[in-house]
């Protein structure tokens, strides 16, 4: 009878790194236009994106928006 061993993965795949790299680009560059577009329009953009309400700097409230998003993300 053959003896069947199943191993955990300490660490995640290649993919799975990209794929969060690039989530996280797609997400940052939408949130950044959307601030820079309410910005532009003098509109109080940062109670629209979740995470940005306390951050001082646009780019600060962009990248809280964007790993709040990302959490959301199963």
């Amino acid at each position: 009878m053959a003896q069947k061993t199943l191993f955990a993965h300490a660490l995640p795949a290649a993919d799975d790194h990209t794929s969060s790299t690039g989530l996280f680009l797609v997400g940052f560059v939408a949130f950044l236009v959307i601030a820079l577009v309410a910005r532009m329009l003098a509109m109080q953009w940062r109670t629209w994106l979740p995470g940005a309400e306390g951050e001082k700097s646009m780019i600060g409230g962009v990248k809280a928006a964007v790993y709040t998003f990302m959490s959301h993300i199963p």
